[in-house]
């Protein structure tokens, strides 16, 4: 295996592994032989996920975890440290973008959920794990925003707001936790996931001949290279980086 992208005894702790994006990178860390936190609302699935790894001979942790409630963060730390000894990788991949009907009809209870989700949950866990990296062997810390941080996001502005937090975020982190720890973003653009099922695709399929530079949406594991290089040496001097995939939206 090419040692820049040798992930033999390290842990990867990735939310919303259990499908998409999310699981694209656990079974990209796990192929180069990282162990592996599977973390999501739903514990089947992370344990179906976790099966999978576990075929390839390496370890894996299968948690629930609402990353908007901290007292669910707090336990996903714990566990994973208990289990493991450290993490080595963190990413805070889960995400949220519920629809409404128009901005006055979104109520505070969902504003909050998509705020919880989306930007507090990662704040808290990076604080939580990147704090214990820093104190220890050091590590990295991924986190996953969208091109609506950056781009007008009909339809998802309270979505779009928490993800251009995640970019203030990251910058912030990079200072507090360096020189040890490495804090990063990938910035997704339109990924064919299971989010996509809900999509017009023929609409889709329309916009992205013009608006697209491949004309196409990309597929899970077209982010997994850059969730590689960011985690592991090859990303020894890269800190704070916005790394957008997005086939040259526009």
């Amino acid at each position: 295996m090419d040692e820049l992208f040798d992930f033999s005894g390290k842990v990867a702790l990735v939310t919303g592994g259990s499908r998409g994006l999310g699981q694209a990178m656990v079974l990209g860390f796990a192929e180069r032989g990282a162990d592996v936190i599977i973390a999501s609302r739903k514990l089947d699935v992370c344990e179906s996920v976790a099966r999978r790894v576990e075929s390839m001979g390496r370890n894996a942790l299968p948690l629930a975890c609402h990353v908007g409630h901290w007292e669910d963060l707090q336990h996903l730390a714990e566990r994973s440290f208990a289990e493991f000894g450290h993490v080595d990788v963190l990413v805070n991949n889960a995400g949220m973008s519920p629809l409404y009907p128009s901005l006055s009809r979104v109520t505070e209870e969902l504003f909050d959920k998509v705020v919880g989700v989306n930007l507090k949950g990662p704040f808290r866990l990076s604080a939580l794990v990147g704090e214990r990296m820093a104190e220890g062997r050091g590590g990295c810390i991924i986190n996953v925003s969208s091109t609506a941080a950056t781009h007008p996001s009909p339809d998802s502005e309270p979505y779009g707001a928490c993800k251009a937090g995640i970019h203030s975020l990251t910058l912030s982190l990079a200072h507090a936790f360096a020189p040890k720890v490495r804090v990063n973003c990938i910035q997704p653009g339109p990924f064919l996931t299971d989010i996509s099922k809900a999509w017009d695709m023929d609409a889709f399929n329309r916009r992205a001949k013009t608006n697209i530079a491949l004309q196409r949406g990309g597929q899970a594991e077209e982010v997994v290279g850059a969730a590689l290089y960011l985690a592991g040496p090859s990303g020894s001097y890269t800190t704070g980086a916005i790394v957008t995939i997005d086939g040259g939206s526009r």
